[in-house]
């Protein structure tokens, strides 16, 4: 089988947005790196940095979903992947790097299978920049 991973391009930041990274999320490791490249893992998934220069940038077009249980998940990700980005509507935020992040609560899946809930929910989720487990649970 072949692997499938993601390669994030940066203008020559791919070593320090890695380390940041293996930083904030469990069971992370940097893995290999050379000048160009470093291959590292995000709570076992595999990534690869490269530093390409500064031909192209991040976008909202790609974004990476982080599934919350709790509401201190949600604080977590948010305040540490948040920090020096943005914040956006709806639970998105754009880091540091320009990599744009979704933190989200793992049961508005279910709330929004609900057809009598999720109307409300939605209307409750798009008034929010970081999601409100609680809020959404008692709309």
């Amino acid at each position: 089988m072949n692997s499938l991973y993601p390669c994030l391009w940066f203008d020559g930041q791919a070593e320090i947005a890695a380390k940041y990274y293996c930083s904030v999320f469990p069971n992370s490791k940097i893995t290999s790196e050379n000048p160009m490249v470093v291959r590292f893992e995000l709570n076992g998934f595999q990534f690869m940095g490269l530093n390409g220069g500064p031909q192209y940038q991040f976008s909202p077009a790609n974004s990476y979903v982080i599934e919350c249980e709790t509401q201190e998940e949600i604080d977590f990700y948010w305040e540490k992947l948040g920090s020096n980005g943005t914040y956006s509507q709806c639970g998105w935020l754009t880091d540091q790097f320009g990599v744009s992040w979704q933190i989200v609560p793992a049961v508005l899946g279910k709330l929004m299978t609900d057809p009598e809930k999720a109307p409300r929910v939605m209307q409750a989720f798009m008034q929010m920049t970081k999601f409100d487990i609680e809020t959404l649970m008692n709309v």
